[in-house]
């Protein structure tokens, strides 16, 4: 068929090119879907073709034309509430799901057809967009048009590249719309991925459409599940929407929350929109004043050119022109006015409603939800402390329907035209957000115990809720049923009833249903959802309160500034043997410093030791329980002198017996017995790695240091509530602190108030801070224990930890790394293995591994040490 036979069809205002390049502003194909579900009922048939039913007005042939005009909207103007505003949805959307598409529509006892075919202009080799649009008598179905042979031109290309082969087929889809108006919009040769698989898939789910490829975890279900999507689509939905046949059980966000509470906030901030429509005013209120002006001025010029002419005609033609020049004046002062209320309008502040809850239903599920004109632009929006990371604020769900006036969507409706007030929008939201969550009280109450009295059992935060009856009956108790009736429309809120928890409500679900005797019937007025008002309070800080925090930020920065005095940087040998490393069991003004014989030189220290103590210490020799016959004390031969070539250090051979015979212990005295040269050395290495936990713990036995470094690294990132100005507020252990008595921790905040230090130094097991832990099934109450410190043993594989929120990845790494620097540096007499071996250790394999290997003779364990400076030395047994 030549080019030229298409002459007399339609054509759109836009080039080819331009379908597909429209077509990719969605990038979110469901955001695709939900264009032709704006003003349509999805039904779908089949699996190579899409079918959107709308039951609403439906296009008359002038109407239809205004779907192939871009821009074209009866709905663009700027007081509307409608979704579209562009005239754009239809075909982007559609050419972003499929290529082809082909509409029917009926009003007015006419019959439209409507055909956009890629497909055919490929074909065809067309540049310009050439449109069908046959329409037909509803009850003769005769043409309208008296044009035959564009009529079969038109009906011939649709038989051709559509799935529709003659006018029998063609009635029977206008028959699908069984009402006196209404539009079916079919879209099909639909888009396909690389492994030429559907983009959609209509196979996994007969009630459902899904994105093909998407993984269930990890992945909101809006983002996977069009049922899911659709149910969110709108903020009061007034429609029924049904999928593959089924019914999509709508929801009201608001209605579906714990705990709802709305706020009021007014903002003078949203300019850009309406000094927009302050310019667009202006410039039309100008044009219609020189149009009146122009008007005004023919009709006088008329009335001076007729003068005394009082014939019929002359009279008719003054009048005429007199009265479009009335109606043009009446029209520019209309404009003018249009013009002045919106100058006026733009200083005033805009209000808008924000409505916080709690997801209990899926806690994971949260953030804010953004919609404009009620159609759902932004979902899961993060802010506020949400954006911290930790549990304040998890679980809340924000919704707030911004007017076309405050801020102006994109043209695929997933994003805001300004993104620097949608900025601003969200930053106040987080405002409110914190606001609310201080509101509620859960952090002041136990953010573990809220959650795990709806069956938040485990610590994973992304885990699903218990399904025992008693936790669901638990959630159904706060979250009543709110359903649609299938005939009025209306939403209807059910009484609680302990028999309908789950229980799964027909698709044609009607008032008459409703066990609410005053609302089971259709004349009765809706119930509107009765929200508490909440109101921001702006923390204002008293003279004192800013002198007391100001205090305290001066004492955090004297710590630091007396720890940093109190340790040095190793950064060479010279800098080693600079410090005093000799640990004695006298007061350091009580020894002797006595120059060591020469040792073979060592490697550089490890990554692990970086701070060592400057001031020597005390050691603390902890009494046998029994006392056994004394041997006498070795004295170390001096070492060989250090060989050029490299090799792996040998450990040293024993010292030669004494002839001295032993010697019966004496009496135990307050002063305890002076150690041998080893071990103090094996203190003094201790003390070493040790010193990379500030502060120092002084004088620590060989054996308790695999137990110091789980307490400290594990501690290290456990979640802790801590009381700041009486107010309990959640937080992450960032630092730790052990003394001689206490352990203190740092605690960073998830949140605190304007004005308040973001982090605090707590004392382990004082009131001012307690354990997040979420209680077992068989003791259900909250943790605010707080007894002395205990050592904590890192649970193995088979045995995970489930009393306490486990530590952190970071922290985990770090005590595997911890761990094998121990085994690389402390080797078990009876476990010798390399270097290299250690590295490829799992953290089963060093949490089984015996670090410290228990001999029969005691006082002391032996092991070899090898360390900085210190060669191999086997300790005196």
């Amino acid at each position: 068929m030549a080019y030229t036979n298409y002459s007399s069809l339609n054509r759109a205002q836009l080039t080819f090119e331009y379908l597909h390049t429209n077509s990719t502003t969605h990038e979110f194909l469901f955001g695709a879907l939900a264009e032709l579900v704006d003003n349509s009922r999805p039904d779908l048939r089949g699996g190579f073709m899409l079918c959107f039913l709308d039951d609403g007005t439906g296009m008359d042939p002038s109407e239809a034309t205004h779907v192939i005009q871009f821009g074209k909207s009866s709905k663009r103007f700027p007081e509307s509430t409608h979704i579209g505003q562009y005239g754009n949805g239809l075909k982007s959307g559609s050419m972003r799901i499929g290529k082809d598409f082909i509409l029917f529509t009926k009003k007015d006892d006419k019959l439209t057809c409507l055909f956009l075919s890629r497909t055919f202009h490929e074909e065809e080799g067309l540049d310009e967009v050439i449109v069908p649009l046959p329409s037909w008598d509803v009850k003769t179905q005769q043409p309208l048009t008296q044009d035959t042979e564009k009529y079969a031109t038109e009906t011939e290309l649709i038989f051709k590249y559509s799935p529709f082969k003659n006018e029998e087929q063609l009635f029977r889809q206008f028959k699908r719309i069984e009402g006196p108006s209404g539009t079916l919009v079919v879209v099909y040769n639909l888009k396909l991925m690389d492994n030429r698989e559907p983009e959609l898939d209509v196979e996994t789910d007969h009630q459902d459409i899904l994105m093909a490829g998407t993984p269930v975890e990890g992945v909101k279900p809006e983002r996977r599940s069009f049922r899911a999507y659709a149910a969110v689509l709108y903020i009061d939905p007034r429609m029924r929407i049904f999928i593959q046949g089924h019914k999509v059980r709508t929801k009201r966000l608001s209605c579906c929350l714990y705990n709802p509470r709305m706020y009021k906030y007014t903002s003078t901030r949203f300019k850009t929109r309406a000094e927009q429509e302050v310019k667009k005013a202006d410039h039309l209120s100008k044009l219609a004043e020189e149009k009146a002006r122009e008007a005004e001025s023919k009709a006088r010029a008329l009335e001076l050119k007729l003068g005394d002419d009082l014939s019929k005609e002359a009279r008719a033609a003054l009048r005429k022109a007199q009265d479009s020049a009335v109606a043009l004046r009446a029209e520019a002062t209309r404009k003018q006015a249009i013009h002045a209320s919106k100058q006026k309008a733009l200083k005033e502040p805009k209000e808008l409603n924000f409505i916080f809850g709690v997801n209990i239903e899926r806690r994971d599920q949260d953030g804010m939800f953004v919609y404009n004109c009620s159609r759902l632009i932004k979902m899961y929006e993060k802010t506020g402390p949400q954006l911290e990371g930790g549990m304040a604020c998890g679980g809340v769900v924000g919704v707030v329907d911004v007017p076309y006036l405050v801020l102006e969507p994109t043209h695929n409706k997933q994003d805001f035209a300004d993104a620097k007030e949608y900025r601003h929008l969200l930053r106040a939201m987080g405002e409110y957000l914190a606001q609310y969550w201080k509101d509620i009280g859960i952090a002041q109450k136990g953010i573990v115990k809220f959650w795990d009295e709806f069956g938040y059992l485990s610590a994973n935060w992304n885990s699903v809720p218990s399904n025992e009856l008693r936790f669901r009956r638990r959630r159904a108790m706060e979250i009543p049923v709110t359903i649609q009736c299938d005939k009025c429309l209306k939403w209807r809120t059910l009484p609680f009833q302990m028999d309908a928890v789950d229980k799964r409500y027909p698709d044609s679900w009607v008032c008459l249903m409703n066990p609410d005797g005053n609302q089971d019937r259709c004349d009765a007025p809706e119930q509107k959802q009765n929200l508490p008002i909440g109101v921001l309070k702006k923390d204002i800080k008293s003279s004192e309160d800013k002198q007391k925090d100001l205090s305290e930020k001066i004492r955090q920065q004297q710590e630091k500034l007396e720890s940093m005095q109190k340790t040095t940087t190793v950064k060479s040998a010279a800098d080693i043997k600079r410090l005093p490393l000799d640990v004695g069991t006298k007061p350091a003004e009580e020894r002797t410093p006595q120059r060591a014989a020469p040792r073979p030189r060592s490697p550089p220290l490890p990554a692990v030791v970086r701070k060592v103590v400057s001031q020597p210490q005390v050691a603390k020799t902890p009494p046998p329980k029994a006392t056994p016959p004394s041997r006498p004390t070795r004295t170390p031969p001096a070492p060989p002198p250090p060989s050029k070539a490299k090799s792996s250090p040998a450990p040293a051979t024993k010292a030669t017996k004494p002839a001295a015979k032993p010697v019966a212990p004496p009496p135990p005295t307050k002063t305890p017995a002076r150690r041998s040269v080893t071990q103090s050395r094996a203190t003094t290495v201790s003390s070493r790695i040790y010193s990379n936990f500030k502060p120092w713990v002084p004088n620590p036995g060989p054996g308790d240091l695999p137990t110091y470094l789980i307490n400290c690294i594990i501690d290290k990132g456990i979640q802790v509530e801590a009381k700041v100005n009486g107010e309990w507020f959640t937080g992450r252990v960032t630092a730790v602190e052990t003394g001689k008595e206490s352990v203190r921790w740092k605690v960073k905040f998830d949140y605190v108030p304007m004005n308040t230090p973001r982090d605090r130094w707590v004392f382990k097991g004082s009131e001012d801070v307690r354990l997040m832990r979420p209680a077992s099934p068989e003791s259900r109450s909250p943790d605010t224990n707080q007894g002395p410190a205990r050592s904590v043993t890192p649970p193995t594989a088979a045995e995970p930890d489930t009393t306490q929120s486990g530590p952190s990845r970071e922290t985990t790494e770090g005590l595997v790394t911890m761990m094998r620097t121990l085994l690389r540096y402390f080797f078990p007499p009876d476990f010798r293995i390399t270097k290299d071996s250690v590295n490829t250790m799992s953290a089963e394999d060093l949490v089984a591994f015996p670090i410290f290997k228990t001999q029969l003779r005691p006082p002391w364990n032996r092991f070899n040490l090898w360390a900085a400076g210190d060669g191999f030395i086997e300790p005196a047994v």
